[in-house]
């Protein structure tokens, strides 16, 4: 079927992840705009073509031609809006993370009866992961008995939401749907038990930096996440016999790059395996596009992320 998409939110992000990969799809339209600024809708539609600017976010999930809705406000939105959308019988995108806690998943969840709810994780179906996989099911490098993750994303505009912990801001929120999908599409997230620490010190008290770890009786993945001026999105996986680490899983803003897995074995050997180049958000947007279509959903998968992603900040927080 094709997609006929209402954005709510004129944001840069709803430019680089639909507008721009849609013109690659004769059956992705997108049809209509709304924003929390009208004039800032105006303009935004203007700028790209857009025929609709509604003057609500209610009135735009109720545009009977409008089928899919992309969402990509401040994190504590996200459930408002993908429920409305959802009850109103729309498919829909929303930016990571899903939601921001196990409750406002079940929530999602109820809403989302004949409709498809996907959680926009560029990383998603890259095949790197499944090499990766591959790996840890033939032994071939001995068991896994770690994986260490780091990301580092540039210091958030000031007084932005990602300055405000009542909005979903902070570090780990922004990051840990990136690391938990890495660790679900290649061990799985089966009874790991997850931890983590932040002192919450930036502005507002949000998570400027945060450590959290996942732990299976013989196996830990590792999360350091921070702001900084240097972008970091690096993996590592150890084996028994070798390591293999994977440099700027994401770097969506670098548009179109290949991706390569460097093999460092315990003898001291090196090989490397490369993958092709891959568009981050042409691929996010055509796996959307084959989801509605009929493919199998990912909502259940989001679900486990986000259940984790919570209970883990919470503890933190708690902690702190």
């Amino acid at each position: 079927m094709p997609l006929d998409i209402g954005l709510i939110g004129a944001t840069g992000i709803a430019e680089k992840a639909v507008l721009r990969p849609s013109a690659a799809f004769d059956d992705v339209t997108v049809r209509a705009v709304a924003a929390s600024d009208p004039v800032r809708a105006k303009e935004f539609a203007r700028r790209n073509g857009i025929d609709r600017v509604h003057g609500s976010y209610a009135e735009l999930v109720a545009d009977p031609g409008v089928n899919t809705v992309y969402v990509s406000l401040h994190n504590s939105a996200h459930r408002e809006w993908v429920v409305a959308a959802a009850e109103a019988g729309k498919h829909v995108i929303v930016e990571k993370p899903l939601c921001l806690s196990a409750a406002e998943c079940a929530e999602i969840a109820a809403a989302a009866a004949g409709v498809q709810v996907i959680e926009a994780v560029p990383t998603i179906g890259h095949p790197w992961a499944a090499a990766v996989r591959e790996m840890i099911t033939d032994g071939r490098y001995g068991p896994l008995t770690g994986i260490r993750t780091e990301i580092r994303f540039g210091v958030p505009v000031a007084g932005s939401y990602r300055e405000r912990p009542e909005l979903g801001g902070g570090i780990f929120l922004d990051s840990a749907s990136y690391w938990l999908q890495a660790v679900q599409a290649t061990v799985g997230l089966d009874g790991a038990v997850g931890s983590g620490r932040s002192a919450f010190d930036g502005a507002g008290g949000v998570d400027r930096s945060f450590d959290a770890t996942l732990t299976w009786p013989d196996c830990t993945a590792e999360l350091h996440c921070e702001v900084g001026d240097k972008h970091l999105a690096n993996h590592e996986f150890i084996f028994a016999e070798a390591s293999v680490r994977i440099r700027n899983f994401l770097l969506p803003a670098a548009g179109t790059l290949p991706l390569n897995l460097v093999i460092r074995r315990a003898n001291g050997t090196k090989t490397v395996e490369a993958f092709p180049p891959v568009g981050y958000y042409d691929l996010q947007l055509a796996r959307a596009r084959d989801i509605v279509a009929g493919g199998s959903g990912e909502l259940a998968a989001a679900i486990d992320r986000i259940t984790l992603m919570a209970a883990i900040h919470r503890q933190a927080r708690e902690a702190s």
